[in-house]
């Protein structure tokens, strides 16, 4: 029999213990820095333009004025709550990929509740009446997939990806229904009486919208890592069989997160209809509950480092939209410098778990 000689892997992965979170810190905010040096590289090298005077730009944009700083709060807010809203699921490792249907059933109830009933009670009811209709429209939308899932081992990603178009499909539809000019849009809800309309808090359009998803944030947050539904969730994920041991009903613990995951994305989507835009069209969900998936997952399901991670992106996002304005740069070149940076931050999340070691000059012989 021959002998051959088996060599290590110049390169290997290897997984890191417990890195200390001062340590853990550092790396993200190295990666932050090298991803910001190599959008400056690209935007010299490519468009000639004084990297310092676009991240200027990209702060003005964010933060340049008051209105300015509060449209990012309001977004950051938009993007937390969708966020929190799947960290029960993915927690779970339920990977709910229909927050996107979730939040357009919330925002479809909420906007038919405006039109059907909003002169006929006092607003403040009227709003009490849409959130809670807009919960129990996206709970049941995450318990279809859910109760498939538990019960005949469907895939949840398909499953809940195909959610999104049908909601998708149901609010073409309602807005065709209502859309009397036929323009694909039904305007400004209850402009003149502004029923349905959160009221302003602490002198700002979105004050109240603000405190209502920081307690959501919050009350999730303790929720996951103080209950015992939250210890539940936490055993189902890192395994069914060890769940089942414990004598844990997996199937009823499923069914609860995701009705609890689809109730939070359909509040969201009673805040961007009540609270942002005051209209319901295919485009109220804006992506958010795609975007939401990264800050979830960057942020391992912590809601409260979830805040930082959704005020990050959007001032990306209202940085990105600034420059393209200021220095009539291409959409796609601000889509990019975006990119970048999600690179180099999903890098650091990399190496926080995972390590590069080199091959030792011995060898080993098999």
């Amino acid at each position: 029999m021959t002998e051959m000689t088996q060599k290590e892997p110049l390169v290997r992965l290897a997984r890191r213990d417990q890195v200390p979170r001062i340590q853990a810190w550092g790396i993200r905010l190295l990666s932050f820095v090298l991803g910001m040096l190599v959008c400056a590289f690209f935007l010299h090298s490519i468009t000639g333009l004084d990297p310092l005077a676009v991240y200027a730009s990209m702060f003005k944009g964010a933060f340049g004025s008051e209105s300015r700083l509060w449209v990012t709060l309001k977004d950051t807010s938009l993007l937390l709550c969708v966020s929190a809203a799947l960290a029960p699921a993915f927690k779970m490792r339920f990977w709910n990929i229909g927050a996107e249907g979730q939040i357009l059933i919330g925002g479809l109830i909420s906007a038919a509740c405006m039109i059907y009933i909003g002169d006929a009670i006092p607003n403040w009811l009227l709003l009490v009446l849409m959130a809670v209709l807009a919960m129990a429209g996206g709970a049941f939308w995450g318990w279809i997939p859910a109760y498939y899932k538990a019960r005949y081992r469907t895939n949840e990603t398909l499953f809940t990806l195909m959610m999104n178009y049908i909601a998708l499909q149901l609010v073409e539809f309602c807005v065709d229904l209502w859309d009397k000019k036929q323009s694909h849009s039904v305007g400004v809800l209850n402009a003149k009486t502004r029923a349905g309309w959160l009221p302003a808090a602490f002198g700002q359009q979105y004050g109240l919208l603000l405190v209502i998803v920081l307690l959501v944030t919050v009350a999730v947050y303790i929720y996951l890592g103080y209950t015992k539904h939250g210890y539940e969730i936490a055993v189902v994920g890192e395994s069914e069989n060890t769940a089942r041991y414990a004598g844990m009903p997996v199937r009823k613990i499923v069914l609860r997160t995701m009705l609890l995951s689809g109730a939070i994305a359909g509040l969201a989507g009673f805040l961007e209809v009540a609270g942002v835009s005051h209209t319901i069209s295919s485009a109220t969900a804006g992506g958010r509950g795609f975007t939401a998936i990264i800050v979830a997952w960057l942020a391992k399901f912590n809601t409260i480092a979830m805040i930082l991670l959704a005020f990050l992106l959007s001032f990306l996002d209202r940085g990105a939209a600034q420059i393209a304005s200021d220095f009539n740069f291409n959409k796609y070149g601000s889509d990019i410098l975006i990119g970048i940076l999600l690179f180099f931050i999903l890098g650091g999340e990399f190496f926080i778990s995972y390590q590069l070691r080199f091959r030792s000059g011995k060898e080993e012989k098999a």
